[in-house]
């Protein structure tokens, strides 16, 4: 642990982006599944990706978990930086990931924003 405390900002923001990307990537995951379980009243083989009306929301699908894998790691490692004196490292993870996530919907642009912010302000946290 840290003997001069912890970078308290990118921690909050950091924490705010991941649980942002969690849940828009939940959101578009309930939604694709739903309208990719959905089968229509014909069927419809034509340029779509799976034959169907159901391809485009399957894809959406798999960007949905994507992003929802993004942001539990932005979530875990803005956790960390209050726990562990490896700032760099985790804000690297944030920053990174971040970026990862806007492939992913990027919670709702403004969680990879914030955690752009975040894992940026913990790169530049000096313990005085």
């Amino acid at each position: 642990m840290a003997q001069n405390g912890y970078p308290k900002t990118a921690y909050t923001l950091s924490v705010i982006a991941g649980a942002l990307m969690i849940a828009s990537s939940v959101i578009v995951m309930a939604v694709s599944l739903i309208f990719y379980s959905t089968p229509p009243e014909r069927y419809y083989y034509g340029p779509m990706m799976f034959g169907y009306y159901g391809g485009p929301f399957f894809m959406f699908g798999l960007m949905a978990i994507f992003g929802l894998i993004s942001g539990v790691i932005v979530l875990v490692s803005g956790l960390m930086l209050r726990k562990s004196a490896d700032y760099t490292v985790w804000g690297i993870l944030i920053v990174v990931f971040s970026i990862f996530s806007f492939f992913g919907m990027g919670g709702f642009i403004v969680g990879a924003v914030l955690g752009i912010i975040g894992g940026a302000l913990a790169l530049s946290w000096q313990s005085s």
